[in-house]
């Protein structure tokens, strides 16, 4: 059995991932800051079949995601596919002009560092099997930076940047990378946006390994 790591996982887009995937067969490492949360979502899924466990970690602490994602390899399985989807956090979107060194400290270390730290550790598992799959999930200003919204604009269009580098660097190894760009709040309900529609979008993601950035939907909407 293979491995899908989300990191980030809830109780949204994480956990209709988790299921998807979940229903082909992967087994899903739940990797959040919160332990009881991520504990019980993984007691939820298996309740309906999935396996799953959670591995908590704060993704700016470099040690800690790593560790966690070592021991999702070694507790389930190679790690086949990476989702790297945390939300940030609303104080990482100061308008520009209120916005110094100091406050782009933690966006970038949330959707810079955090991605190339689980990368890094993923990669040789991927290698090892042949093949992989890395999607990096963002919103809208990782494509159309907002004045408002500074830090992720900013650090989403890093992310972007290293998300396309490791496209062309990973593809002569089997590796697929994907940006989903999600413009908008994730709404359930919505066509476009609902968890489970976006859960089949990774799927596709995963299964069609084609292009680098995809939309779910409008950057207008």
């Amino acid at each position: 059995m293979t491995t899908i790591a989300i990191v980030g996982a809830g109780p949204g887009l994480g956990a209709a991932v988790a299921r998807r995937f979940g229903r082909e067969g992967f087994a899903v490492a739940l990797v959040a800051r919160d332990r009881a949360r991520t504990d019980a979502l993984a007691a939820a899924l298996g309740r309906e079949g999935v396996t799953a466990r959670g591995f908590p970690a704060d993704v700016r602490d470099q040690g800690a995601l790593t560790a966690a994602l070592e021991a999702a390899a070694g507790t389930l399985g190679p790690v086949e596919v990476l989702q790297y989807s945390p939300v940030p956090p609303p104080d990482f979107m100061l308008p520009v002009l209120e916005t110094g060194p100091d406050d782009l400290t933690g966006p970038i270390e949330f959707s810079l560092y955090g991605p190339v730290t689980a990368v890094r550790a993923v990669l040789p598992g991927m290698r090892a099997l042949g093949h992989g799959t890395i999607v990096l999930v963002n919103g809208g200003t990782a494509v159309v930076p907002h004045p408002e919204r500074t830090g992720t604009s900013v650090a989403f269009a890093a992310e972007s940047a290293y998300g396309h580098l490791l496209h062309d660097a990973l593809a002569p190894d089997g590796v697929h990378v994907a940006q989903l760009v999600v413009p908008g709040a994730i709404v359930t309900g919505h066509p476009r946006r609902d968890p489970a529609v976006l859960a089949d979008t990774v799927w596709s993601l995963h299964t069609g390994r084609h292009g680098f950035r995809h939309f779910a939907d409008d950057l207008e909407a």
